[in-house]
């Protein structure tokens, strides 16, 4: 694929219409402007990509439960970390302002769904000390955080 014009051929008969002499401009499209904004796209996109997950590091417990349906608001998130502390998506929370800030939260909000975050190592008192203050702050459809591929407690599995 050649960018430029055809240049006439001496003592044979000549293709194509006579243009008194000029050189034909050629009709193709050239696409590597194209190709070039395409892959400074991809590499933007591949590096911003991780960039966009949000959260807070904590080792989450292994279930075989299977994930819940998207939604289209952006998830709310609680996180509980190994120390202890408990962060509203991803700014620290002292315990005694949480019921007051998610129903200030909830209040702005559509849906009442809220996903808790927890390390493995909290122990489950504490877990559902939080889980009790989500649903007196407002939020009645609370999702457990796990990552996939944990004990199934099926024998046959």
């Amino acid at each position: 694929m050649g960018g430029g014009v055809m240049s006439k051929q001496g003592g044979g008969r000549r293709r194509g219409r006579r243009h008194g002499g000029r050189a034909r401009p050629v009709s193709e499209i050239n696409i590597t402007p194209f190709v070039d904004v395409m892959l400074v796209l991809l590499i933007i996109f591949m590096v911003a990509a991780p960039l966009m997950v949000v959260g807070v590091p904590v080792k989450l417990p292994e279930t075989a439960a299977t994930s819940l349906p998207s939604e289209q608001e952006e998830p709310l998130t609680v996180t509980v970390t190994a120390a202890g502390a408990v962060l509203i998506q991803t700014s620290e929370t002292p315990r005694d302002d949480l019921i007051s800030r998610l129903r200030a939260i909830a209040a702005e909000r559509d849906g009442d769904r809220i996903y808790l975050r927890a390390d493995g190592a909290v122990p489950y008192e504490q877990v559902m000390q939080v889980m009790g203050a989500l649903n007196k702050g407002g939020f009645k459809n609370i999702g457990l955080v796990t990552d996939p591929g944990g004990p199934t407690m099926d024998r046959e599995n």
